[in-house]
């Protein structure tokens, strides 16, 4: 099937360089003589007809926005046979021979279940989670990563000025990348992780530590996936008489907001780009991913039925630097 024209859709959580990624996958389209359509709302869009045309100018001055000009929702209705094909219907109505669909591994699933339609797809995986499987990084990621480490950097400056023990909370549904590697790159006393159990003793030993070799001040770094989020583990710690004064900050979905930083621009750009031409080419259900330095592909069944695991050989490395 020669492909004419292009649907790009956005969908799940936004995270910083979605933009970024539906600027590259339009104007990539139109390079190779294809015309570009944009889904609104994401699969829910797509079902109502919620489509757009794209042309270059309409992509414009968006790499540098955070979040996404397309809009994004969560559908569970698209599971259902019947959801799927009037998709299939919308998209012939519009003249849509192909979608590239960014976004989490629930995105993928459905990008899955128009491929095996018969549907030609492409993912590109974007999440601030980085829980996508098949990708070393997510669009997303790394701008999360700067904004948690710009409030945690905040947060010491007045925990050291009142000689406090802030724990700080991030998010990552249940893959603990973000905490582990702002954990590492803040100086964080401990960081606790959904991969890895911490009991709470351990916690206000690591703190108890801090204070006794001089610190004015301790920070403890936690993923929302964790067994003790952040407002358990200070009641937890406030049980056992820890005579320090302690305070809790959810970061919450501040991490989600921002101007893209530019290695989410970069990697959204080689992401859009290897999504279309791939297409063109005549690949389907697959995603693009980077792997070291390249941009591979993996299944879809693969990087929507699995989750990424974090790297262990970072929590010991967290560990040791705490000392």
């Amino acid at each position: 099937m020669s492909i004419k024209a292009i649907g790009v859709l956005t969908a799940g959580g936004d995270a910083p360089g979605m933009n970024a990624a539906v600027r590259a996958v339009v104007r990539t389209a139109l390079a190779l003589g294809l015309r570009a359509h944009g889904i609104r709302r994401a699969y829910e869009g797509l079902v109502h007809g919620d489509i757009c045309d794209l042309g270059a100018r309409d992509v414009g001055g968006i790499i540098q926005r955070g979040g996404t000009i397309l809009r994004t929702a969560r559908f569970k209705d698209f599971a259902k046979p019947e959801v799927q094909q009037e998709a299939l219907r919308q998209l012939g109505r519009k003249g849509i021979d192909a979608v590239v669909a960014i976004g989490g591994d629930g995105t993928m699933r459905g990008a899955l279940a128009l491929h095996r339609l018969g549907f030609p797809v492409m993912g590109i995986p974007a999440s601030i989670d980085n829980d996508v499987y098949g990708t070393d990084i997510s669009i997303g990621v790394d701008t999360a990563l700067n904004t948690i480490i710009e409030a945690i950097d905040k947060l010491r400056d007045t925990a050291s000025s009142h000689q406090r023990a802030f724990i700080v909370e991030t998010m990552g549904r249940n893959c603990g990348h973000l905490a582990l590697m702002s954990g590492i790159i803040s100086g964080a006393e401990m960081t606790l992780i959904p991969e890895q159990e911490v009991p709470p003793e351990e916690v206000a030993a690591a703190v108890r530590e801090a204070y006794a070799r001089g610190k004015t001040h301790a920070i403890v770094v936690v993923s929302e996936g964790a067994k003790y989020p952040a407002i358990a583990l200070k009641e937890k710690l406030n049980a056992m008489k820890l005579d320090v004064d302690l305070r809790v900050t959810v970061l919450g979905h501040v991490q989600r907001g921002g101007s893209p930083s530019a290695w989410d621009r970069l990697i959204a750009a080689r992401f859009g780009v290897g999504a279309v031409e791939r297409l063109a080419k005549g690949e389907s259900g697959v995603m693009v991913g980077l792997h070291a330095r390249d941009v591979l592909t993996v299944p879809m069944e693969e990087a929507g039925s699995r989750q990424r695991q974090p790297d262990m050989e970072y929590y010991r490395m967290a560990r040791m630097l705490a000392k």
